[in-house]
């Protein structure tokens, strides 16, 4: 069923997707700088593209830009998780040491009552 729904989704992103180029493909120009800033600077750099791309290009630059913002916000909470992990196999692999019973250190009234035992 979600299967069916993701393809049901995918499908629909699509389709308004193409509506969107379909109804938006007239050229525009798009600048680098204003027009009066690039003819001081020598820099009147100018594309005639269709809408759709300038449209679907500001969509995909956002996109990757929060996807960053988001790693570097989480980069504390995973260099936290590391630092767990190592501590839990630090104390998993002491504990295995404990339970087998070599090189563990003895108490020594314990070795008393376990000697007196055998």
């Amino acid at each position: 069923m979600l299967r069916y729904l993701r393809i049901l989704f995918i499908a629909a992103t699509g389709l308004v997707l193409l509506v969107l180029a379909l109804a938006n493909r007239g050229a525009v120009s798009l600048r680098l700088l204003p027009e009066d800033l690039g003819g001081l600077l020598g820099l009147n750099l100018t594309w005639d593209i269709p809408l759709f791309v300038v449209i679907l290009g500001a969509v995909a630059l956002g996109v990757f830009i929060g996807f960053v913002w988001e790693w570097f916000r989480e980069m504390r909470i995973r260099a936290t998780a590391r630092g767990t992990a190592r501590q839990v196999s630090r104390l998993e692999r002491e504990l295995a040491v404990l339970r087998d019973g070599k090189d563990a250190p003895r108490d020594e009234v314990l070795a008393i009552l376990e000697d007196g035992r055998s």
